[in-house]
């Protein structure tokens, strides 16, 4: 099997026009295409939705389904916040700035920006509660290549022991010598 690429990810929202909207006006995203049907094709269940398309660039496709019979959404308890979110790539670190500015103009609460070591990142939340990530490349090829040279060992040991592995602890201790003279 070869895949393409996504083709789509979908997540569940409160409102398919405010949703439609915020992406709109905060992200820049246009609105693709929009399912409503009275039951759901793959199970014939009878469950009315909305089933809204937006385009985030380059042939991704986010997407939405408004429930209304269901009972209210909510996020997974179990799961800290930070831990699922939807995580979108921007040009460059001053365009990251600018969106973080514009995002907070808007009147939205904006963590960062982030030092991940080979990125930058600013996070913030739809109006369903879903954490979005802005990100700003800022590795260089031979950070990418030692980080995909120490992944498995990194799994291995993460697999017996739970605890962080100090193969690439230089992402984050860089964070920390960043603002130095």
């Amino acid at each position: 099997m070869e895949l393409k690429r996504i083709h789509h990810v979908a997540y569940r929202c409160n409102d398919a026009r405010e949703t439609v909207e915020f992406y709109q006006r905060v992200l820049n995203m246009d609105f693709q295409i929009a399912f409503a049907e009275d039951s759901v094709p793959s199970t014939r269940e009878p469950d009315p939705y909305m089933h809204v398309f937006l385009d985030a660039g380059m042939g991704n496709v986010l997407a939405f389904f408004e429930l209304p019979t269901k009972q209210p959404m909510d996020r997974d308890r179990n799961t800290p916040e930070w831990v699922q979110h939807i995580a979108f790539e921007v040009e460059d670190y001053d365009a990251l700035l600018a969106a973080r500015q514009q995002i907070e103009s808007q009147g939205i609460d904006v963590i960062g920006p982030t030092n991940h070591g080979i990125f930058q990142s600013i996070y913030f939340f739809d109006p369903n509660g879903h954490r979005l990530e802005l990100v700003a490349n800022t590795q260089t090829q031979e950070q990418i290549e030692e980080l995909k040279r120490v992944a498995p060992a990194m799994l291995e040991e993460w697999s017996q022991t739970k605890k962080a592995p100090r193969h690439a602890a230089w992402l984050h201790e860089l964070e920390f010598t960043d603002n130095l003279p």
